[in-house]
């Protein structure tokens, strides 16, 4: 009697909630009090003026650092949406891939001011007289900074899945389905992390432009650290631009803490290799869920679901998979011919449509013009991307291989990937002014901001997924310096460095639109470039001259990237993807 007494009591206790339960239910309850409150702030009319008016007091900071992340976080729910199914559609249709690759590689390209332009007036009438109209447009603002890298990496890691792993998934009979989520979609993880921490950096580099919105007549500024950053530069308080950094740092600090660090550590465990691997980074999170009983219980049940679901013998029907040859090859010539021609028509109705709406406006000079600033703008990005890949490359690869490195270099590469350009842009102005320097040469180190970080997150990790074995069986050979780079590193990060530097390309072309054109205060600097001329055509409203710039530099993007990129993949696809036969 006793001893089921005892059972009993011990049944009671491990029931309740432990002290390691209180505190997690504490932080759960925290942040969702906190985005209760931002939300209900998204929707007040416009006319309000906590909805609109921006004050740099400190004391409004918090709130402010609050609205911006819920923002972007609700951004990158967005992205990862549009990743499952953009990037998986494109990596399993041949067909679909031969149109939504080139059309990515114009979005990620195509400027944050470009999409605005546009879309701030939809989005204004799509909700009339509310907050949440102007908040729709810099979350889609915010998306456009966030998805295409996301996308990029998840696309490139279902291409390059080792051929043995392909084999045993075809051995157990896996269907589609099974084989996405119980194969491939976990080998694609650890590089789409480190993507996921690179968005959320680029969303931070354009947080003004998505939260101080000016397009002509149109402005609208919501209350976030991107707009109060830019009244301050407007009114050139240099403690208030740094205290907005300040309150940026500890937002990236927090959210790497609560978010992206158990996630990299989870992630850790999808590492293919086969031997035991290094001690993975830990998470202070991870092991407080760990030790917690009401919680790990309760997320059984979500866990068991997506067991369930993800072991489902779904099987799409022939005739929708596009990746598969029909037997008939007549059959198959017939579908590419379709596929092409309504490709083709789409292409074309976009020329003429762009060519009607700038014809009545423009000349053949301005055509010349733009492609002339392009031409600029590319030289400049194409040097860039080779000077940032020289630098970050081995700095990467060292970070990547090093776990316990990696966890205390990861918050502050966060924050200079985020760190905002605006902040030099002051500096830059007033060198370039008082030395009377040249703003096309000068200017041009601006856009290194948006360049580097993707080169090196993606080269991180790629070394970070690099396995343990192989490594050891380069030790065990003594394989060492250039050889060691040559023949074991580079290729293997090869796949990871191509998605980094195709991305880096994007970034690079968003960048010029704010590093070409820079103020501060009254003071203007302009360099010779696209970038420069799309941004003056949106300062003024000008919509064909936006248009047009748009169009020429999404033209050069597709050439650039089908010369250079796309072969690339194709050779790291074909010679340096992960086999372990």
């Amino acid at each position: 009697m006793q001893s089921k007494v005892v059972a009993l009591a011990s049944l009671g206790r491990k029931s309740l909630p432990n002290y390691y339960d209180l505190i997690a239910m504490a932080l759960i309850f925290a942040g969702f009090i906190a985005i209760v409150r931002a939300s209900h702030a998204m929707t007040l009319p416009i006319t309000a003026p906590q909805s609109t008016v921006i004050s740099l007091d400190y004391s409004l900071l918090p709130s402010y650092a609050l609205r911006t992340t819920l923002r972007m976080l609700a951004a990158m729910v967005a992205s990862l949406l549009f990743t499952f199914t953009y990037a998986t559609w494109a990596a399993k249709s041949r067909r679909a891939e031969r149109v939504l690759i080139p059309l990515l590689d114009v979005l990620q390209s195509v400027p944050i001011l470009g999409f605005l332009s546009f879309t701030i007036t939809f989005f204004l009438g799509l909700f009339p007289g509310s907050t949440l109209g102007a908040e729709c447009a810099a979350i889609f603002a915010i998306f456009t900074s966030q998805a295409w890298n996301m996308a990029f990496s998840f696309y490139q890691s279902l291409r390059t899945v080792p051929r043995e792993l392909n084999e045993v998934a075809e051995g157990f009979h896996l269907s589609a389905w099974q084989k996405f989520w119980q194969l491939e979609t976990p080998y694609a993880v650890p590089g789409l992390v480190w993507n996921m921490m690179m968005s959320m950096s680029g969303g931070w580099f354009f947080v003004v432009a998505s939260e101080a919105i000016s397009v002509g007549d149109t402005t609208v500024k919501l209350p976030g650290i991107g707009s109060y950053l830019a009244v301050a530069i407007d009114h050139r308080r240099i403690d208030a631009v740094f205290a907005a950094i300040a309150a940026m740092l500890v937002v990236i600090i927090v959210y790497d803490q609560l978010l992206f660090r158990p996630l990299v550590t989870f992630s850790s465990r999808f590492r293919v290799e086969l031997s035991a691997g290094e001690e993975p980074q830990r998470s202070w999170v991870l092991q407080l869920f760990r030790r917690t009983r009401w919680l790990r219980a309760l997320s059984e049940i979500p866990a068991q679901i997506f067991d369930t679901v993800a072991l489902w013998r779904f099987e799409l029907p022939p005739r929708l998979i596009l990746a598969a040859r029909p037997k008939n090859r007549i059959q198959d010539r017939i579908l590419d011919l379709l596929w092409i021609v309504g490709a083709a028509g789409t292409g074309l109705w976009g020329v003429w449509f762009i060519y009607h709406f700038v014809s009545d406006k423009l000349t053949l000079a301005d055509f010349g013009q733009a492609v002339e600033f392009t031409c600029f703008t590319m030289f400049r990005v194409i040097a860039l991307i080779a000077l940032a890949s020289i630098v970050w490359v081995p700095i990467g690869v060292q970070i990547g291989l090093r776990p316990r490195l990696a966890e205390k270099i990861q918050p502050l590469a966060q924050f200079l990937a985020a760190f905002p350009a605006n902040v030099v842009f002051p500096i830059a102005v007033v060198l370039i002014l008082h030395f009377g320097l040249n703003p096309d040469i000068w200017l041009s180190f601006l856009i290194i901001f948006g360049t580097q970080w993707y080169i090196l997150f993606n080269v991180i990790g790629g070394a970070a997924a690099f396995p343990t074995d192989l490594k050891e069986a380069a030790a065990a050979f003594r394989v060492g310096g250039l050889d060691w780079w040559t023949k074991v590193m580079l290729p293997g990060i090869f796949p990871a460095f191509v998605t980094g530097g195709l991305t880096a390309s994007g970034g690079s072309w968003n960048a010029a639109i704010v590093a070409e054109y820079v103020k501060w205060g009254n003071d203007t600097v302009a360099a010779h470039g696209i970038g420069a001329y799309i941004a003056q055509a949106t300062a003024v409203g000008d919509y064909p001259r936006i248009v047009l710039g748009v169009a020429v530099m999404s033209v050069f993007v597709i050439a650039f990237n089908r010369l250079l990129w796309r072969p690339l993949s194709r050779l790291a696809e074909r010679r340096f993807r992960l086999d372990l036969g």
